[in-house]
């Protein structure tokens, strides 16, 4: 523990995940070896406090709203390489967690582990080094490269977002004004993404966005609340 905290002591940290109980547990623990800087809840306002706090590590779920990790992990990591990604999730896949490897050196960590080895995680991707939970560790990595470009070859960054928000239940108005494009040029990427993929009906899409990991399976998930600051632990709004 001594070496985390002596590491943690110079790195901050941002949590991103839409589970605002895990989220406030998660930022109590974190504090214990380094300075948390914020808590968000979605996928969007990660892009935002990201470039506003400049944290040296963001501790995000994969599955969340209105932008899912990966995604927000790419755009951050675009303008600003320096940031490092450690992955927290549910999903047990394999196909993920090399899909995440492609970003740079990441962790990959499933949220039944212990928080010892989200720590040990942290700390390797702080010295340039990628972690992935012992329970996906693959052989050879090679091959697990290959798996992430057959996962993330089908579809475009737009058509991911299209699939996320209308699976999270979002109308045609709401992902026009998301994504800041016209009604008509989203329902042109969805009716794109259904011909293409041979999606009968909206219950096939949602499946679709599923089976990618673009949405969570849990409800509260898909419709967060407003946005609103509420203090706890060290003070850190949930942004």
């Amino acid at each position: 523990m001594d070496t985390l905290q002596a590491v943690g002591s110079r790195s901050r940290i941002l949590i991103a995940d839409d589970h605002a109980m895990f989220a406030e547990a998660m930022c109590l623990y974190l504090s214990k070896a380094f300075s948390v800087v914020g808590v968000v809840a979605d996928g969007r306002t990660l892009l935002e406090e990201a470039f506003r706090l400049k944290p040296d590590v963001i501790v995000l779920d994969v599955s969340m709203p209105l932008l899912n990790g990966l995604d927000a992990a790419r755009i951050i990591r675009k303008q600003a390489s320096n940031i490092k990604f450690a992955f927290l999730t549910m999903l047990d896949d394999a196909n993920l967690a090399a899909a995440a490897l492609e970003i740079g050196p990441v962790a990959f960590v499933l949220k039944r582990s212990g928080g010892r080895e989200l720590l040990t995680a942290i700390e390797q991707i702080l010295h340039g080094r990628s972690y992935i939970t012992p329970e996906l560790k693959s052989e050879d990595w090679v091959v697990a490269k290959a798996r992430a470009r057959q996962f993330s070859r089908e579809l475009t960054s737009r058509q991911r977002d299209i699939v996320q928000l209308f699976a999270e239940g979002r109308s045609i108005k709401e992902m026009a004004a998301i994504l800041s494009l016209s009604e008509k040029t989203v329902e042109f990427h969805k009716r794109h993404i259904m011909e293409a993929f041979a999606i009968k009906n909206n219950a096939e899409l949602v499946l679709f966005g599923l089976k990618r990991g673009l949405i969570s399976i849990c409800p509260e998930s898909h419709h967060p609340v407003p946005m609103q600051r509420s203090s706890y632990g060290s003070g850190l709004p949930i942004l």
